[in-house]
C-alpha cells in the first residue's frame, strides 16, 4: 500500500508529541530481538522537553501521512552538547576523527540525532525522502551530515549507505558496536 506522504520541518508541539510516540514504539527494548534485522529500532530515548529544545535550534525533518507523523529525522548540532549523554558521546567520538585530512572537531557538521520510520510505512522510500529533505533544508549550513548506526541494525546501515553516507569509523559504547557514517553534502 502506497500512502501520500509529505515532508516538512517540525512546526508545533503536536508533531513533537507524535515523534515521541513513534520513538517509544520503536525503542530497541520494545522491538523483539528477532525483528531487529527486518524492522530496525531506535536506541536513544529523548524527553519531550529535549525534543522541544532541539526543535528550537534545528527543527526535525518529518514525514506525514494526513495529520500523522509517520517518520522523522532529528537534527542536532553542537548546541545539543551537554543535554543528552548519548549525543554528547557521539559528538565527542566524531570530534576525534578526521575526514579528507581535516579534524572534524573544526567543522560545523550536523548529526542525525535519530531516524525512525513507522513499521506500516517501511519499504516505501520514506527514509530516503526524509534524508533528501534533510539535505535540502540543512546543506547550506552544514557540509557534512553524520550519525552512528548500531551494528545490530543492518536495515538502518543499508538505509544510510543508500542515502549517500559512507562508513568512517567503528566505535563501541553502551554495550554495542556502532558504525559512524558521514554524508559529504558538498561532494554530491
Amino acid at each position: 500500500m502506497t500512502h501520500h506522504i509529505t515532508y516538512h520541518l517540525t512546526q508545533n508541539s503536536i508533531e513533537l508529541k507524535q515523534i515521541k510516540s513513534l520513538q517509544a514504539q520503536h525503542q530497541k527494548n520494545a522491538v523483539p530481538k528477532n525483528l531487529w534485522a527486518s524492522h530496525g529500532f531506535v536506541t536513544a530515548e529523548y524527553t519531550l522537553q529535549f525534543l522541544e529544545e532541539m526543535h528550537l535550534q534545528n527543527p526535525a525533518v518529518i514525514a506525514k501521512h494526513q495529520d500523522k507523523v509517520v517518520g522523522y529525522a532529528l537534527v542536532a548540532d553542537r548546541t545539543s552538547v551537554g543535554k543528552h549523554p548519548l549525543l554528547d558521546d557521539l559528538f565527542y567520538q566524531i570530534d576525534l576523527l578526521e575526514y579528507n585530512g581535516h579534524s572534524l572537531a573544526t567543522v560545523n557538521y550536523t548529526v542525525v540525532g535519530q531516524l525512525c520510520v513507522g513499521h506500516t510505512y517501511s519499504g516505501q522510500g520514506v527514509a530516503q525522502n526524509l534524508y533528501k529533505h534533510y539535505q535540502h533544508c540543512y546543506a547550506a549550513r552544514f557540509p557534512y551530515c553524520i550519525t552512528d548506526v548500531d551494528r545490530n541494525n543492518p536495515r538502518s546501515l543499508k538505509t544510510h549507505l543508500r542515502a549517500g553516507f559512507q562508513r568512517l569509523h567503528t566505535i563501541s559504547y553502551g554495550g554495542a558496536s556502532w558504525d559512524i557514517v558521514l554524508w559529504d553534502w558538498h561532494s554530491t
